[in-house]
């Protein structure tokens, strides 16, 4: 039994297969991003008075790091997966939407890397 309409059948195309796995790391990355938020916030809260010196030895902790690090990650990557279902949804010209999405990846990417390396900078001693 077929179940792709005739119109697909004609073209040739079917499932791109790839909707499911864009919706659940979405999702993960959204449940990942609540705890790594509010810690981060409860932080800055507490360090809003803090000298500078003692917001470098803050983020020279092993764990600091790390958890900055993982909500860098989770920040960019959750945005540019966003910005790629706004994309697709509301650009209908198929060459500015590759663009566009190629574009965002980019500078997601080049944007999370500068934070990283700021952060591991910081928390190496460089």
């Amino acid at each position: 039994m077929k179940f792709r309409t005739p119109l697909a059948r004609a073209r040739g195309l079917g499932s791109a297969k790839s909707g499911t796995h864009h919706w659940w790391m979405q999702r993960l990355t959204a449940v990942a991003l609540v705890p790594l938020s509010l810690w981060f916030v409860a932080s800055l809260i507490v360090l809003a008075t803090a000298d500078h010196t003692t917001v470098i030895a803050w983020l020279r902790s092993p764990l600091v790091a790390i958890l900055c690090c993982a909500l860098i990650v989770a920040i960019f990557y959750h945005g540019q997966l966003g910005l790629q279902v706004v994309v697709e949804d509301y650009v209908h010209t198929e060459w500015l939407k590759l663009a566009s999405i190629v574009v965002a990846k980019f500078v997601s990417l080049l944007m999370a890397g500068a934070c990283l390396f700021a952060v591991l900078s910081i928390a190496f001693g460089s």
